[in-house]
């Protein structure tokens, strides 16, 4: 069933549904979180500006990398409401995220390798597992396996 036309500017939550690829159900979810905006009709009908296509599109790609929808929102509070965004200004936003993602790759860069030793080890040191113990920060609270026996098990297994 064809979609109703609408004019030049403004787009219907269907037809920006068709073009982005993402479920009118979750435009409505990206509406409500303030990610992006419509107006209404007189027979309060959403519509969408032409931007709006961009702004899905960039919201897809933040999630894609592990941006939260609270940063997002944030950064797209910063685009002019006046006119789309250029390049200059998506640029401007993602460089705002590179030291977060740097962070985040040299974090799951270390994890990949500790991992690879945890598994070598099969977790027979816990004292000197970088993953669960990293600097035996669980020695000091006494010996046993503290993570996996709760403090109820603790007392019936050794007291």
């Amino acid at each position: 069933m064809p979609r109703p036309r609408t004019t030049f500017h403004e787009l219907t939550v269907g037809q920006v549904a068709d073009r982005s690829g993402v479920a009118i159900s979750a435009l409505h979810f990206y509406e409500r979180k303030g990610l992006i905006r419509s107006t209404r009709t007189a027979s309060n009908q959403r519509r969408y500006s032409r931007d709006t296509l961009r702004r899905v599109a960039f919201i897809r790609a933040s999630q894609h990398v592990g941006i939260s929808l609270t940063a997002i929102r944030e950064a797209l509070d910063q685009l002019p409401s006046e006119r789309t965004p250029t390049p200059d200004d998506w640029a401007r936003l993602s460089a705002a995220w590179r030291t977060e993602l740097d962070a985040r790759i040299a974090q799951l860069q270390a994890l990949r390798d500790d991992l690879s030793d945890c598994i070598g080890c099969g977790c027979l040191s816990l004292r000197v597992c970088h993953l669960t113990n990293p600097r035996d920060v669980l020695g000091r609270e006494g010996a046993g396996a503290r993570r996996l026996l709760s403090p109820r098990t603790d007392r019936v297994n050794h007291g």
